[in-house]
């Protein structure tokens, strides 16, 4: 098997539902309807659409962003938007400041099994990633599921070039 050049070995890393800060975060939002108060000035709610992944980096340096895998199991769309070094979701809220753009969007028309995606800003996302890997351990991500999509419809990962 001849090929130009080596290959760099990759290394895939899955975005896993965080169910325990997922539910936290629902809580709050009930806790807040129960006492008749209003969320934080610039604080970021969890609508029921929207979940709260992880990304633990089983390795932090010397990643080159490759590709997004990601499949749904029926037509809709997902949109997977990270979060800021600066929140530590165990010691504060997430405040909307806190949430990185531009958002990766992927969808699957009805008709089709091919995923589809806003290429140029999941590209640009994804770069990203190899830059927070190198000064975080973990990474949470907001995946906003549409059109009647939920958790289990999704698997999604992240491949990285190992340099």
């Amino acid at each position: 098997m001849a090929e130009d050049g080596a290959q760099k070995p990759q290394l895939e890393m899955p975005l896993v539902l965080d169910e325990d800060l997922t539910k936290q975060m629902r809580l709050r939002v009930e806790s807040l309807k129960q006492r008749g108060e209003k969320r934080q000035d610039g604080e970021k709610l969890l609508r029921p659409a929207e979940s709260v992944y992880r990304l633990d980096f089983i390795q932090q340096q010397k990643l080159q962003f490759e590709r997004w895998n990601v499949t749904l199991d029926k037509a809709g769309k997902v949109t997977i938007t990270g979060t800021s070094q600066n929140w530590t979701p165990d010691l504060t809220n997430l405040m909307t400041r806190q949430l990185l753009d531009p958002a990766a969007i992927f969808w699957r028309k009805e008709d089709s099994d091919a995923m589809d995606f806003n290429e140029a800003d999941a590209l640009e996302f994804g770069e990203r990633l190899s830059d927070l890997a190198k000064i975080r351990k973990v990474m949470f991500f907001l995946i906003t599921f549409g059109e009647g999509l939920e958790p289990a419809n999704l698997k999604a990962s992240v491949v990285f070039n190992q340099l």
